[in-house]
């Protein structure tokens, strides 16, 4: 554990944790949402003609809406969280297709570029606070830290999904088995405690991308092509009520809220590691 500086103190005590609390829930909803930032993207760029552009221009306003509207928040939302999430799978999924669909750039390199770029983020929140934990999103700062981190998650996710869909030809089913299979192999190794909480939870926030894009493009494309052709309107109609009805459930039983930490003397708030 670690105690707060005396000049963090009065922030602190403004701010619960802005995050909800890792559960089978919250597992649950980010394999949904990223199924739905897959097959929403589609959705607007092809069945509406909106565009790459354009529906990454329209998506990108709404994502940035939202994020101020979670900032001034002073405690964890489940609808405004949640939201948020949604909005930053489609943007992330749409800045992995520009690059590859509308400026040609490689798979394999779009990966690694967003690997080194999650990587970096991960590298200059530690040294500025010290902590990559989810139970200390406590500051302004370390939230900012926390979202560009779930961005390139993302959009990490998406290209390495891709590549192993399409540029290995692996078509996908196939991916969403390989990235099942190490997300279990990372809650094993979690679970024997042959990795620390925060590796494991990022490692696994990073496979459910893939994991989720492989479904939705399964269920939504056509036969053909691999999938089982249910469309995306259906694909993300489907998803997005289910995502509705637990974030109501969540937000009225509060099961996903994450209690606050505090030393004995109640004076000052800690975060744990």
């Amino acid at each position: 554990m670690t105690l707060n500086t005396q000049s963090e103190r009065p922030r602190l005590r403004q701010m619960l944790n802005k995050v909800p609390e890792v559960t089978a829930y919250f597992w649950i909803i980010k394999v949904l949402s990223t199924t739905v930032g897959e097959t929403a993207a589609d959705f607007l760029n092809v069945n509406l003609h909106l565009g790459l552009t354009g529906t990454t221009v329209i998506m990108a306003v709404a994502l940035a809406a939202v994020l101020v509207w979670q900032f001034r928040t002073d405690r964890y939302v489940a609808g405004i969280y949640w939201l948020a999430v949604v909005l930053i799978s489609i943007v992330g999924t749409l800045i992995t297709d520009n690059l590859t669909d509308s400026l040609g750039v490689p798979l394999p390199v779009s990966t690694a570029v967003f690997a080194v770029a999650l990587v970096a983020t991960f590298v200059v929140w530690y040294r500025s606070e010290g902590t990559l934990s989810i139970h200390s999103i406590v500051t302004s700062r370390r939230e900012g830290f926390y979202w560009a981190a779930i961005l390139f998650t993302f959009a990490l996710g998406t290209a390495a999904g891709d590549l192993l869909a399409e540029g290995l030809d692996l078509g996908y089913w196939r991916s969403g088995l390989i990235f099942a299979a190490l997300i279990a192999v990372v809650a094993s190794a979690y679970a024997w405690s042959w990795m620390n909480a925060i590796l494991a939870f990022w490692i696994a926030y990073v496979l459910t991308r893939p994991l989720g894009a492989s479904l939705g493009d399964y269920l939504s494309q056509a036969r053909d092509d691999g999938g089982l052709g249910l469309g995306t309107v259906i694909t993300s109609g489907a998803f997005l009520a289910t995502i509705v009805v637990l974030i109501l459930y969540l937000g009225v039983t509060k099961r996903d809220a994450q209690v606050p930490v505090a030393t004995p003397d109640r004076n000052a708030v800690v975060s744990r590691r």
